[in-house]
């Protein structure tokens, strides 16, 4: 996709602090941060949302790629990893990627049940 932004960032057209660049995964810090590490962790190739992605092995790779650079970080108390997909799902760029947040006290998302 030669307008996708992390497209463009994965092929070195576009600027991003990366913090990690592998083969198949890419990450990198959030340029507008909610919290005070904010790292983006996203497949190379193009793949629109979570709906659409279908490869385990990927899959498996983002979400030890979110672990190490959280590690890396220093996040050692504790880390959020989001992923917003569709319209619905809140995604604002059409390519899968992570977030990963930390660096302070997260919120609960969800009201406590008990």
């Amino acid at each position: 996709m030669a307008a996708c932004i992390f497209c463009r960032i994965a092929r070195g057209e576009a600027p991003a602090r990366v913090v990690h660049d592998g083969e198949r995964v890419l990450a990198f810090h959030d340029i507008r941060p909610l919290a005070p590490t904010h790292l983006l962790v996203t497949p190379r190739e193009h793949v629109a949302s979570l709906w659409e992605l279908d490869d385990p092995q990927l899959a498996g790779e983002l979400l030890s790629v979110a672990a190490r650079v959280a590690r890396e970080a220093g996040l050692e108390r504790g880390f959020r990893v989001i992923t917003n997909a569709r319209e619905h799902g809140g995604q604002e760029v059409d390519h899968l990627h992570l977030h990963v947040l930390g660096g302070r006290r997260l919120g609960a998302m969800l009201p406590r049940l008990f």
